[in-house]
């Protein structure tokens, strides 16, 4: 049996997606937050897998003992540094399409750019913010009428269509295609704007 740790600091939107995903799957979820009024505990208790407290002081600590197959960031706060990422296989989802937009506010920068395409990229974690390898990625074609609100919404169901896949073919050792998202009845969230 596989198992993955999510660790996260806000909204429990991408965290529910997994968690939904992989309940039929033989593989363990142990979720963690840093911050004890965040979402992650709510949905963690909601799907039966729970959620503990895990400052940030003590993440490298958890992660050296822990043998976790993969560790997941779904919203989460802090940059990790080089100690806690030796300590095993981090992957991060990220509102733009890589090298673009790296940091905050990719979503409110793209926008505002006017760039005619942009997306969510999944990638391995490195000490460089934004960074690491780039294991896939899923445009969103940006009209001229669209408004920002339904930018954001689409980028924000793409995630949750997209993680979850991407994190299944990282536990298997297998590439990402587009067929995998398009195959796993990703309904309307997929279809390029």
């Amino acid at each position: 049996m596989k198992t993955i740790a999510i660790l996260g600091s806000g909204e429990a939107c991408v965290l529910s997606a997994i968690l939904e995903y992989f309940k039929d799957k033989n593989v363990k979820i142990h979720c963690f937050s840093d911050n004890l009024k965040s979402d992650f505990f709510a949905s963690a208790d909601k799907s039966g897998s729970g959620c503990k407290y895990l400052p940030y002081e003590e993440t490298a600590e958890i992660f050296d003992v822990s043998n976790f197959d993969l560790i997941v960031l779904a919203d989460y706060a802090h940059d990790l540094s080089g100690e806690i990422l030796n300590s095993g296989r981090f992957i991060n989802i990220h509102p733009s399409l890589l090298p673009a937009f790296k940091g905050k506010d990719a979503i409110s920068r793209a926008f505002a750019s006017g760039v005619k395409v942009s997306g969510v990229t999944v990638q391995m974690l490195s000490t460089e913010p934004d960074g690491g390898k780039i294991i896939a990625q899923y445009p969103v074609l940006i009209g001229n009428l669209m408004h920002f609100d339904e930018f954001k919404n689409t980028i924000y169901e793409l995630e949750r269509a997209l993680y979850p896949i991407v994190i299944e073919k990282v536990l298997k050792d297998e590439v990402f295609d587009f067929h995998d998202l398009l195959s796993a009845g990703c309904s309307g969230c997929c279809k390029i704007i």
